[in-house]
Protein backbone atom coordinates (compact mmCIF):
# COMPACT_ATOMS: atom_id res chain seq x y z
CA UNK A 1 0.00 0.00 0.00
CA UNK A 2 1.12 3.82 -0.32
CA UNK A 3 2.32 5.24 2.38
CA UNK A 4 1.44 8.34 3.86
CA UNK A 5 4.69 9.46 5.81
CA UNK A 6 2.51 11.09 8.62
CA UNK A 7 1.01 10.57 12.21
CA UNK A 8 2.48 8.01 14.79
CA UNK A 9 4.55 4.69 13.46
CA UNK A 10 5.52 2.41 16.70
CA UNK A 11 8.62 0.57 16.33
CA UNK A 12 6.76 -2.33 17.97
CA UNK A 13 8.22 -5.41 19.80
CA UNK A 14 8.94 -8.47 19.10
CA UNK A 15 7.21 -10.60 21.75
CA UNK A 16 9.34 -14.16 23.25
CA UNK A 17 8.25 -17.02 25.06
CA UNK A 18 9.89 -18.37 28.28
CA UNK A 19 12.57 -20.06 26.35
CA UNK A 20 13.35 -17.01 24.57
CA UNK A 21 11.75 -18.80 21.06
CA UNK A 22 9.95 -15.82 19.16
CA UNK A 23 6.46 -16.08 19.60
CA UNK A 24 4.82 -15.04 16.29
CA UNK A 25 1.34 -15.15 17.49
CA UNK A 26 1.96 -12.93 20.22
CA UNK A 27 3.69 -10.12 18.29
CA UNK A 28 0.92 -10.58 15.70
CA UNK A 29 -1.34 -9.69 19.18
CA UNK A 30 0.73 -6.67 20.25
CA UNK A 31 0.54 -5.27 16.51
CA UNK A 32 -3.07 -5.85 16.17
CA UNK A 33 -4.08 -4.02 19.76
CA UNK A 34 -1.67 -0.86 18.23
CA UNK A 35 -3.53 -0.86 15.08
CA UNK A 36 -6.83 -1.20 16.66
CA UNK A 37 -5.92 1.87 18.83
CA UNK A 38 -4.88 4.08 15.77
CA UNK A 39 -1.67 4.22 15.43
CA UNK A 40 -0.88 5.02 11.33
CA UNK A 41 1.64 2.91 10.64
CA UNK A 42 3.80 0.11 12.34
CA UNK A 43 7.86 -0.26 12.10
CA UNK A 44 8.57 -4.06 12.43
CA UNK A 45 12.23 -4.65 13.23
CA UNK A 46 13.40 -1.61 14.32
CA UNK A 47 15.68 -1.14 17.49
CA UNK A 48 12.56 -1.78 19.74
CA UNK A 49 11.82 -4.74 17.39
CA UNK A 50 15.49 -6.77 18.18
CA UNK A 51 16.48 -6.41 14.75
CA UNK A 52 20.19 -6.86 15.37
CA UNK A 53 19.37 -10.29 17.81
CA UNK A 54 17.88 -11.65 15.04
CA UNK A 55 19.06 -14.10 12.19
CA UNK A 56 18.15 -13.22 8.76
CA UNK A 57 15.57 -16.18 8.67
CA UNK A 58 13.78 -15.02 12.20
CA UNK A 59 13.48 -11.41 10.44
CA UNK A 60 11.63 -12.92 7.50
CA UNK A 61 9.25 -14.34 9.64
CA UNK A 62 8.61 -11.86 12.39
CA UNK A 63 8.00 -9.09 9.43
CA UNK A 64 5.67 -11.99 7.90
CA UNK A 65 3.71 -12.02 10.43
CA UNK A 66 3.80 -8.84 11.02
CA UNK A 67 2.48 -8.40 7.35
CA UNK A 68 -0.50 -11.00 7.92
CA UNK A 69 -1.82 -9.54 10.92
CA UNK A 70 -1.64 -5.93 9.92
CA UNK A 71 -3.79 -7.10 6.01
CA UNK A 72 -2.94 -3.51 4.66
CA UNK A 73 -4.99 -1.96 7.82
CA UNK A 74 -1.68 0.39 7.55
CA UNK A 75 1.60 0.74 6.14
CA UNK A 76 4.55 -1.88 7.76
CA UNK A 77 7.80 -0.85 7.28
CA UNK A 78 10.78 -2.67 8.42
CA UNK A 79 14.12 -1.60 9.51
CA UNK A 80 16.79 -2.71 7.33
CA UNK A 81 19.96 -2.90 9.78
CA UNK A 82 22.84 -4.80 8.87
CA UNK A 83 27.15 -4.86 8.98
CA UNK A 84 26.98 -4.13 5.35
CA UNK A 85 25.56 -3.45 1.72
CA UNK A 86 25.24 -7.04 0.84
CA UNK A 87 23.41 -7.87 3.61
CA UNK A 88 21.25 -5.04 3.91
CA UNK A 89 20.28 -5.66 0.08
CA UNK A 90 19.16 -9.21 1.00
CA UNK A 91 17.31 -8.73 3.40
CA UNK A 92 15.23 -5.84 1.27
CA UNK A 93 14.73 -7.99 -1.48
CA UNK A 94 12.99 -10.55 1.17
CA UNK A 95 11.11 -7.49 3.01
CA UNK A 96 9.46 -6.76 -0.67
CA UNK A 97 8.68 -10.10 -1.29
CA UNK A 98 6.92 -10.72 2.29
CA UNK A 99 5.36 -7.96 1.38
CA UNK A 100 6.44 -4.64 3.46
CA UNK A 101 5.39 -1.51 2.49
CA UNK A 102 8.49 0.26 2.91
CA UNK A 103 12.09 0.57 4.75
CA UNK A 104 13.45 2.15 7.67
CA UNK A 105 17.32 2.10 6.70
CA UNK A 106 20.15 2.24 9.40
CA UNK A 107 23.58 2.90 8.55
CA UNK A 108 25.93 -0.42 8.24
CA UNK A 109 26.71 -1.82 11.87
CA UNK A 110 29.79 -2.50 13.69
CA UNK A 111 31.74 -0.03 11.11
CA UNK A 112 31.77 3.57 11.09
CA UNK A 113 31.93 4.73 7.40
CA UNK A 114 33.30 8.09 6.00
CA UNK A 115 30.73 9.94 4.15
CA UNK A 116 31.31 8.40 0.59
CA UNK A 117 30.45 5.08 1.98
CA UNK A 118 27.51 5.67 4.17
CA UNK A 119 25.72 7.60 0.59
CA UNK A 120 27.01 4.31 -1.29
CA UNK A 121 25.64 2.09 1.28
CA UNK A 122 22.23 3.71 0.58
CA UNK A 123 22.45 3.99 -2.62
CA UNK A 124 23.75 0.32 -3.32
CA UNK A 125 20.22 -0.74 -0.77
CA UNK A 126 17.93 1.66 -2.92
CA UNK A 127 19.24 -0.19 -6.18
CA UNK A 128 18.47 -3.37 -4.67
CA UNK A 129 14.68 -2.37 -4.31
CA UNK A 130 11.48 -1.22 -5.47
CA UNK A 131 10.91 -0.03 -1.86
CA UNK A 132 10.43 3.59 -0.65
CA UNK A 133 12.95 4.29 2.23
CA UNK A 134 13.43 6.10 5.33
CA UNK A 135 16.69 6.53 6.22
CA UNK A 136 17.55 6.82 10.05
CA UNK A 137 19.87 9.07 11.56
CA UNK A 138 20.57 8.79 15.36
CA UNK A 139 24.34 9.58 15.63
CA UNK A 140 24.99 8.31 19.95
CA UNK A 141 23.57 5.07 18.89
CA UNK A 142 25.29 4.38 16.04
CA UNK A 143 28.38 6.84 15.65
CA UNK A 144 27.02 7.85 12.23
CA UNK A 145 25.92 11.26 10.99
CA UNK A 146 23.89 11.50 8.02
CA UNK A 147 24.46 15.06 7.84
CA UNK A 148 23.57 17.74 4.81
CA UNK A 149 26.39 16.12 2.64
CA UNK A 150 24.90 12.75 2.72
CA UNK A 151 21.65 13.96 1.28
CA UNK A 152 22.54 16.38 -0.91
CA UNK A 153 24.31 13.52 -2.16
CA UNK A 154 20.91 11.35 -2.26
CA UNK A 155 18.23 13.52 -4.20
CA UNK A 156 18.50 11.88 -7.42
CA UNK A 157 17.86 8.71 -5.48
CA UNK A 158 13.75 8.61 -6.10
CA UNK A 159 12.85 6.23 -3.68
CA UNK A 160 14.68 7.62 -0.75
CA UNK A 161 11.61 9.27 0.61
CA UNK A 162 11.99 10.37 4.13
CA UNK A 163 14.64 10.85 7.08
CA UNK A 164 13.93 9.22 10.98
CA UNK A 165 15.84 12.29 12.49
CA UNK A 166 16.99 10.83 16.33
CA UNK A 167 19.33 13.40 17.52
CA UNK A 168 18.87 15.40 20.19
CA UNK A 169 19.60 18.59 18.41
CA UNK A 170 16.41 19.64 17.13
CA UNK A 171 17.99 22.22 14.83
CA UNK A 172 18.61 19.96 12.31
CA UNK A 173 15.19 19.56 11.58
CA UNK A 174 15.22 23.57 10.38
CA UNK A 175 18.32 23.33 8.65
CA UNK A 176 16.85 20.32 6.40
CA UNK A 177 14.01 22.21 5.46
CA UNK A 178 15.87 24.89 4.97
CA UNK A 179 18.31 23.19 2.84
CA UNK A 180 16.22 20.87 0.83
CA UNK A 181 12.32 21.81 1.24
CA UNK A 182 9.87 19.08 0.96
CA UNK A 183 12.81 16.77 -1.02
CA UNK A 184 12.52 14.37 1.98
CA UNK A 185 9.74 13.80 4.27
CA UNK A 186 10.65 14.52 8.23
CA UNK A 187 10.02 11.89 11.23
CA UNK A 188 10.98 12.61 14.87
CA UNK A 189 12.68 9.47 16.04
CA UNK A 190 13.42 10.51 19.70
CA UNK A 191 10.55 10.53 21.88
CA UNK A 192 11.90 12.87 24.04
CA UNK A 193 11.84 15.74 21.25
CA UNK A 194 8.78 14.53 19.25
CA UNK A 195 6.34 17.40 19.58
CA UNK A 196 9.74 19.75 19.43
CA UNK A 197 10.09 17.64 15.51
CA UNK A 198 6.57 17.85 14.98
CA UNK A 199 6.73 21.93 15.47
CA UNK A 200 9.63 21.99 13.61
CA UNK A 201 8.38 20.31 10.22
CA UNK A 202 8.23 16.93 11.05
CA UNK A 203 5.49 14.90 9.94
CA UNK A 204 4.85 12.14 11.72
CA UNK A 205 6.62 10.26 14.52
CA UNK A 206 8.21 6.95 14.99
CA UNK A 207 7.57 6.43 18.58
CA UNK A 208 8.69 3.64 21.35
CA UNK A 209 6.70 4.16 24.13
CA UNK A 210 3.39 4.01 22.04
CA UNK A 211 4.28 0.48 22.40
CA UNK A 212 2.74 1.13 26.43
CA UNK A 213 0.54 4.36 25.65
CA UNK A 214 -0.87 4.16 22.28
CA UNK A 215 -3.80 5.76 22.45
CA UNK A 216 -2.47 9.00 24.27
CA UNK A 217 0.19 9.29 21.53
CA UNK A 218 -2.31 9.10 18.44
CA UNK A 219 -3.70 12.18 20.39
CA UNK A 220 -0.73 14.04 21.13
CA UNK A 221 0.42 14.18 17.06
CA UNK A 222 -3.44 14.57 16.08
CA UNK A 223 -4.09 17.50 18.78
CA UNK A 224 -1.53 19.07 16.88
CA UNK A 225 -2.31 18.21 13.57
CA UNK A 226 -5.64 20.10 14.14
CA UNK A 227 -3.85 23.25 15.74
CA UNK A 228 -5.13 22.19 19.52
CA UNK A 229 -1.78 23.11 20.76
CA UNK A 230 -2.90 22.96 24.34
CA UNK A 231 -4.04 19.29 24.44
CA UNK A 232 -0.94 18.20 22.43
CA UNK A 233 1.49 20.24 24.77
CA UNK A 234 -0.50 18.46 28.23
CA UNK A 235 -0.27 15.12 26.69
CA UNK A 236 3.22 15.93 25.87
CA UNK A 237 4.24 17.00 29.68
CA UNK A 238 2.19 14.29 31.02
CA UNK A 239 4.17 11.40 28.95
CA UNK A 240 7.66 13.52 29.28
CA UNK A 241 9.13 11.46 32.12
CA UNK A 242 8.15 8.05 30.40
CA UNK A 243 9.56 9.85 26.93
CA UNK A 244 13.02 10.10 28.52
CA UNK A 245 13.27 6.22 28.45
CA UNK A 246 13.39 5.93 24.49
CA UNK A 247 16.94 7.86 24.57
CA UNK A 248 18.53 5.75 27.27
CA UNK A 249 20.90 2.78 26.75
CA UNK A 250 18.38 0.37 28.38
CA UNK A 251 15.49 1.59 25.83
CA UNK A 252 14.31 -2.04 24.44
CA UNK A 253 13.79 -3.48 28.29
CA UNK A 254 12.33 -0.62 29.22
CA UNK A 255 9.80 -0.36 26.94
CA UNK A 256 9.05 -4.27 26.81
CA UNK A 257 8.89 -3.65 30.62
CA UNK A 258 6.47 -0.84 30.04
CA UNK A 259 4.29 -3.21 28.06
CA UNK A 260 4.02 -5.49 30.33
CA UNK A 261 2.96 -3.21 33.11
CA UNK A 262 0.32 -2.01 31.08
CA UNK A 263 -0.82 -5.45 29.89
CA UNK A 264 -0.07 -5.16 26.31
CA UNK A 265 2.76 -7.31 25.88
CA UNK A 266 5.95 -9.04 27.81
CA UNK A 267 9.15 -7.63 28.76
CA UNK A 268 11.22 -10.85 27.76
CA UNK A 269 14.27 -9.93 25.74
CA UNK A 270 17.06 -11.51 23.88
CA UNK A 271 20.49 -11.49 25.12
CA UNK A 272 22.82 -9.43 24.78
CA UNK A 273 20.15 -7.61 26.60
CA UNK A 274 18.64 -8.81 29.76
CA UNK A 275 15.53 -7.97 31.41
CA UNK A 276 15.98 -4.95 34.19
CA UNK A 277 16.56 -5.83 37.84
CA UNK A 278 17.07 -4.05 41.08
CA UNK A 279 16.55 -0.42 41.62
CA UNK A 280 15.91 0.53 37.55
CA UNK A 281 13.36 -1.90 37.38
CA UNK A 282 11.83 -0.52 40.17
CA UNK A 283 12.13 2.89 39.30
CA UNK A 284 10.41 2.08 35.51
CA UNK A 285 7.59 -0.07 36.72
CA UNK A 286 6.76 3.12 39.35
CA UNK A 287 7.14 6.01 36.13
CA UNK A 288 4.81 3.21 34.18
CA UNK A 289 2.07 2.96 37.43
CA UNK A 290 2.08 6.72 38.05
CA UNK A 291 1.42 7.26 34.64
CA UNK A 292 -1.50 5.55 34.16
CA UNK A 293 -2.90 6.80 37.13
CA UNK A 294 -2.66 9.69 36.04
CA UNK A 295 -3.65 9.72 32.05
CA UNK A 296 -4.92 12.56 30.62
CA UNK A 297 -7.85 13.29 29.19
CA UNK A 298 -8.21 13.11 25.50
CA UNK A 299 -11.02 15.46 24.95
CA UNK A 300 -10.10 17.87 22.21
CA UNK A 301 -9.82 21.15 24.09
CA UNK A 302 -12.61 23.74 23.73
CA UNK A 303 -12.15 26.44 20.91
CA UNK A 304 -10.80 29.69 22.45
CA UNK A 305 -13.57 32.43 22.75
CA UNK A 306 -13.78 34.98 20.11
CA UNK A 307 -13.22 38.00 21.77
CA UNK A 308 -14.05 41.87 20.41
CA UNK A 309 -11.92 44.06 18.08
Amino acid sequence: MAIGWKGVFPAVTTQLRADLSIDLADTQRVVDDLVRDGVTGVIALGTVGENNSLEFEEKVQVLSAIVEVVDGRVPVITGCSEYDTRRASRYAQAAEKAGADGLMLLPPMVYVPKAHELVAHFKGVAESTGLPIMLYNNPPAYRTVIDRDVLAALVDVANIVAVKESAPDTRRFTDFKNEFGDRYVLFAGLDDVALEGLYLGAQGWVSGLTNAFPKESVELVNAFARGDHAKALEIYRWFMPLLHLDAEHDLVQSIKLAEEVMGRGSERVLPPRYVLQGERRAEVIAMVEKAAATRPDLTPSAPAALTAA
